[in-house]
C-alpha cells in the first residue's frame, strides 16, 4: 500500500498543478494580453491621407451640344478647351473629401467664342485618405463669362459628375490622375444652355 501511495501521490501533484497552470486566467492583466495601444510610429500615413493635395489637369469637351445660346439655335461640339485647378480643403472622415474646383473654359458658338471661369465645391468619394484609386463625385457652382455670345447672360449655373483614377505620390509627392464626366451649365439671366462630355488629366500634388 505504501508504495502504491509514493507512486500515485507525486502523479497527482502534478496533475493538479499543471491543472492550475492551465485554467484561464482572467482579469487586467489577461485582458491586457489581447489589447494592446498601437504604436503611432508604425501607422502609416501616405502623403494623402492626413494632408490637403491640389491638382492641375487640362481637358477637353469630348462632345458638347448647345440650346437656344448662340443665333444659330441648337449646335454641336461647341465645348473646346478646358484648364483646372482642384484643392482639397476638408474631409469627411472615412467617407468623403470636400474640394475647391476652378475651371476654366473655351467654348465656340455661332462664330463667337466664349470663354469662362467656374468656381465649383465639388465632394469626391471615397476620401483620399483611404488610397484607392477610383473616384466618383459632384459638384454645382457659378460660373462667370470674360467674354460671352452676344445677348447673353454673363452668369451661368454649372455643374459637373466626374468618376476618375488617381495615383499619389508616384514621384516624392507628385502624382497624376485621369478624369472623365459632364460639364454642364444653364445661363441664369437669359435662355442657354450646355451639356458636354469631357476627359482630362493631370497632376496631384500632396502636401
Amino acid at each position: 500500500m505504501k508504495t502504491f501511495l509514493s507512486l500515485i501521490l507525486p502523479l497527482l501533484i502534478s496533475s493538479m498543478a499543471f491543472g492550475q497552470d492551465s485554467q484561464p486566467r482572467v482579469g487586467r492583466g489577461a485582458a491586457a494580453r489581447y489589447f494592446q495601444k498601437r504604436d503611432p510610429a508604425q501607422t502609416y500615413q501616405g502623403g494623402a491621407a492626413s494632408d490637403h493635395y491640389l491638382a492641375l489637369h487640362f481637358g477637353r469637351y469630348m462632345a458638347s451640344q448647345s440650346y437656344e445660346w448662340g443665333k444659330n439655335g441648337q449646335e454641336d461640339d461647341v465645348g473646346k478647351n478646358n484648364f483646372g485647378v482642384t484643392y482639397r480643403v476638408g474631409e469627411w472622415q472615412n467617407s468623403m473629401d470636400l474640394n475647391l474646383r476652378l475651371d476654366y473654359s473655351e467654348f465656340e458658338v455661332g462664330g463667337e467664342k466664349p470663354t469662362k471661369l467656374s468656381f465649383l465645391p465639388l465632394i469626391t468619394f471615397p476620401d483620399a485618405s483611404s488610397r484607392f484609386p477610383l473616384y466618383f463625385g459632384a459638384g454645382l457652382g457659378l460660373g462667370v463669362f470674360f467674354k460671352q455670345a452676344s445677348g447673353k447672360s454673363s452668369l451661368s449655373l454649372d455643374y459637373q459628375l466626374v468618376a476618375g483614377a488617381r495615383f499619389f505620390d508616384i514621384f516624392e509627392n507628385t502624382g497624376f490622375f485621369i478624369e472623365a464626366g459632364l460639364k454642364n451649365h444653364l445661363l441664369i439671366l437669359s435662355s442657354g444652355q450646355l451639356n458636354g462630355t469631357f476627359l482630362s488629366g493631370g497632376l496631384v500634388f500632396t502636401f
